[in-house]
């Protein structure tokens, strides 16, 4: 076997060392010192062409072309494994870091309205389809719309502060401003507006219907698990030429069937006493079916407008007559959802309100 054979086949053995050696390194500092060892300043391949000082011009010109190609294998071999390491790397990178696309995505939690709101809403378009209009008022009342106007007299029970919270204000005449008790101010307020608007119409001797309904927030020094110091209340007010009691009863009466969607009902009038409705009556509802099957309840105070009321209002009580109604709009919704305690509708847990999505 004659020399350049020989030369070839070590060549060969060089490259195949080399590929071996790099196919054994695990890691980019592994790979470095394979490389070291056949292409480093000491490196089998450096060595290779130091020796060709001793060679003639021609066998350089052959020796250093082989070496030169043996050389570039071995530069290919180490660029192909440093390339695998990268792909190893990336590979391990996304394995640690992958995601599960097949997993449902986390969707935020969708809202609704409040239980009362519902109620609310539910009211207003009851009411509404009946012709009555929606008033809305100052929750800061002076003590004439709140109390002396609705016929409170000075020592009546309702103003003390056992009842009522005041405001650290007084209005025009030295009387406290307060968080008003109810929404019947808005009687006051929104038939005077009336008479004011229609005052031609008066004037001419004729007789414009006052018929409105107020929900709204009210408060009273009061806290259980069926009241709560702030609470919501509509308020209804029909005024007219004919309106009586048989009116208050048929209004009444179908806007309980429409509210609680059920004809399985029966209304019922307990006389009363309010200082602002004679004569008056607190209203009862029996469900004749369901979990409330046969108890009465209570639902709201009503009555004929007191003829001094309606003086207030800057109108003619010998003209001008109808009634008066005040109902719990959390009270309505207690019953229609059937919630037990009203504190819950309050405490913001959104296990409870999701139920009214």
């Amino acid at each position: 076997m004659n020399a350049p054979t020989l030369a070839a086949d070590e060549l060969s053995d060089l490259v195949k060392s080399a590929a071996d050696a790099f196919a054994r390194a695990t890691t980019p500092a592994d790979l470095e010192n394979a490389k070291a060892q056949f292409l480093g300043k000491s490196g089998r391949v450096t060595e290779l062409m130091k020796g060709m000082a001793q060679l003639s011009v021609e066998e350089k010109k052959t020796r250093g072309a082989a070496i030169n190609q043996a050389k570039q294998a071995i530069e290919a071999a180490l660029t192909a494994r440093r390339q695998a390491l990268a792909d190893a790397e990336l590979e391990r990178q996304l394995q640690a870091e992958a995601l599960d696309v097949t997993l449902p995505g986390r969707q935020r939690g969708q809202g609704g309205l409040h239980p009362i709101s519902r109620a609310w809403e539910r009211i207003e378009q009851i009411f509404g389809s009946m012709g009555f209009d929606v008033g809305d008022g100052p929750e800061i009342e002076n003590d004439w719309f709140n109390f002396t106007a609705l016929n409170n007299p000075p020592n009546h029970p309702a103003r003390s502060m056992q009842d009522t919270f005041y405001v650290d204000m007084n209005d025009e005449n030295g009387q406290p401003y307060c968080l008003r008790t109810h929404t019947s101010p808005m009687q006051i307020r929104y038939a005077t507006a009336h008479a004011k608007k229609h005052a031609a119409a008066l004037a001419a001797g004729d007789i414009p219907e006052v018929r409105v309904i107020v929900p709204g927030r009210t408060y009273r020094v009061d806290n259980d698990a069926t009241h709560s110091p702030m609470f919501h209340q509509v308020e209804g007010l029909w005024l007219g030429e004919n309106v009586s009691f048989k009116d208050l009863k048929v209004t009444y009466l179908n806007f309980c069937k429409a509210f609680f969607e059920t004809e399985d009902l029966i209304l019922r009038f307990r006389p009363s006493y309010f200082p602002f409705t004679e004569p008056s009556a607190e209203i009862d509802i029996q469900f004749q079916t369901g979990p409330l099957a046969g108890k009465w309840l209570e639902v709201s105070g009503s009555g004929q407008v007191h003829p001094q009321v309606v003086r207030n209002m800057g109108l003619d009580p010998e003209r001008f007559i109808g009634f008066a109604f005040g109902s719990g709009i959390d009270r309505l919704a207690m019953l229609r959802y059937g919630v037990n305690d009203l504190r819950l509708f309050f405490e913001g847990d959104v296990r409870f309100l999701s139920q009214f999505r």
